[in-house]
Order: C-alpha cells, then sequence, then structure tokens
C-alpha cells in the first residue's frame, strides 16, 4: 500500500509524512517532510502499539519481565493485514494477531522510529495507568 501526501494541516503535528509505503510482511516506510526516512518492522510496530491494552502490557512488563504475554491466537511470524490513514494525523494497523486498536500519530511515530529510539522506550507508558488516570492510586 501507498499512500502519498502533499498537504497535510495536521491536527497541532510536528512531524508529517509526504511518503508511506506498507510492505505488509515486512515493514512500515515512512519519508518524512523534513526528508528523514523511517524504517518501522512489523514487529516493532505490533510491540509498541499506542493502544491502552498495549501501553498496560508494556508497564506490567517493565515492573515484572515474567509477565505472562496473551496468546496471539495464531502461530508464525505477525503481519499488517490492513491500514488507514485517519484524518490527517494518524494511520491505524491491523495486524495477522487480530490487534487493531493502536492509532499510530505522526509524531508517535517518529518517537518510536528504531533508528533513533532502538529500545522503544515509549514517554507514555510512564502516563498513569487508565484505572487511575489523576495517579492517586
Amino acid at each position: 500500500m501507498r499512500w502519498w501526501f502533499y498537504t497535510v494541516d495536521a491536527m497541532k503535528q510536528t512531524h508529517t509524512p509526504k511518503h508511506l509505503d506498507l510492505k505488509k510482511d515486512t515493514a512500515l516506510t515512512i519519508t518524512w517532510q523534513d526528508g528523514r526516512e523511517s524504517v518501522y518492522p512489523i514487529a516493532h510496530l505490533r510491540r509498541l502499539s499506542p493502544s491502552a491494552d498495549m501501553r498496560e502490557l508494556r508497564k506490567s512488563m517493565k515492573k515484572n519481565p515474567l509477565t505472562i504475554l496473551p496468546s496471539s491466537g495464531g502461530s508464525g511470524q505477525v503481519t499488517a493485514i490492513d491500514a488507514e490513514l485517519v484524518g490527517n494525523y494518524a494511520i491505524k494497523i491491523t495486524f495477522s494477531d487480530g490487534h487493531a486498536t493502536g492509532l499510530y500519530s505522526w509524531d508517535y511515530l517518529r518517537e518510536i522510529d528504531p533508528a533513533i529510539n532502538p529500545d522503544g522506550r515509549v514517554k507514555s507508558d510512564d502516563a498513569p495507568a487508565h484505572n487511575d488516570p489523576l495517579g492517586l492510586g
């Protein structure tokens, strides 16, 4: 799948793509307006999904490396089944294991760029849990 962006009036996004190229079995490649090219392996995108459930799972794993991972319902390598643009600010990817709830904003994708952030540290993972949004618990 390929998308071209000619003008992007994104919702206060710092970074905007010029071109997206999704190879469903390997990677999403983004050419940014500033000329940088980022390549995101599909497994990297799945592991760093910005969805609430994955954010909480990453927090649990950080606290306890022996956290039991949920079953993916399949075997083998995870792939992208589909992708759709969400307005001018994000892309939603459906993965072969059924996960489809993460909206990858352009700024989030820049944050998790494997070339810049090989450890996959995500700032939002340090936010309070969804069951304690004010951080009082």
